[in-house]
């Protein structure tokens, strides 16, 4: 969610770069479908007007260059799907064209952003990067650099697979990309470079086979599912531990 006096200079500053954004309206303006050109059911074309302060993060010169108005899309509709909190929802789009981007296309779009905090989980939970092991800033640095390092590794994978195989590379295992991957790698030493693009090639086509199925409004509990050992934490480094058993 952008912020309310940042959402127009970065909605100018998006378009300046010959891209389109998608995302929920601050709670602080408010929702009025009778103003506007209507375009649809609940989806509206809307002129936002230039801020009258200077937001945090510009420049006074970069404030003054912004046009005095923006042309926006909203979109206003209901989530009545079980388990979810939010009930309305009100998105902002520069996807202006209702013929060519559908209003249930753009709702879909904005749903799929749950994607990132999936993603967001591999990273801490597939590839084990919940608990680091870094005594200082700067090795808690280089994990996190070797984790995403990895992490892209396995994307790059699934997006080569995909591409060939004609799958969209969202829909494939990133879990099962991680332990084909660590069953390929030993193979790829010691080998020439044809045998080596020949293997590359092989793992391509085993990874298309590992498609997930795609399970819209799917929740979960919060909860976990292994109840928690009855031991302390170790607050003590172990050799202590050693000195205390010995003098008990």
């Amino acid at each position: 969610m952008i912020g309310h006096t940042s959402a127009y200079a970065d909605l100018v500053k998006i378009k300046s770069l010959n891209c389109d954004a998608v995302f929920r309206k601050h709670q602080s303006r408010k929702t009025e479908m009778r103003r506007g050109k209507i375009v649809g059911d609940y989806d509206k074309l809307v002129v936002w007007d230039k801020p009258k302060n200077c937001p945090k993060g510009l420049t006074q010169e970069e404030f003054d260059s912004l046009p005095a108005t923006l042309i926006v899309r909203e979109i206003y509709f209901y989530i009545i799907i079980p388990g979810f909190r939010t009930k309305q929802v009100s998105l902002i789009t520069t996807l202006l064209d209702e013929k060519i981007y559908s209003t249930v296309n753009i709702v879909r779009l904005y749903d799929e952003r749950w994607d990132v905090e999936v993603n967001l989980k591999h990273l801490k939970t597939t590839l084990g990067m919940d608990v680091l092991k870094g005594k200082t800033p700067s090795l808690v640095r280089k994990e996190i650099w070797a984790f995403l390092l990895a992490y892209n590794l396995l994307r790059t994978l699934m997006w080569s697979a995909g591409i060939q195989g004609g799958v969209h590379p969202r829909y494939l295992s990133l879990q099962g990309t991680r332990q084909h991957f660590n069953n390929f790698i030993h193979k790829f030493l010691n080998i020439s470079d044809q045998q080596s693009s020949i293997l590359y090639q092989t793992l391509l086509k085993i990874l298309i086979h590992k498609e997930v199925p795609q399970r819209p409004g799917r929740c979960e509990p919060r909860v976990r599912k292994r109840r928690p050992k009855a031991y302390p934490l170790m607050r003590k480094s172990r050799k202590q531990y050693h000195v205390d058993l010995k003098a008990a």
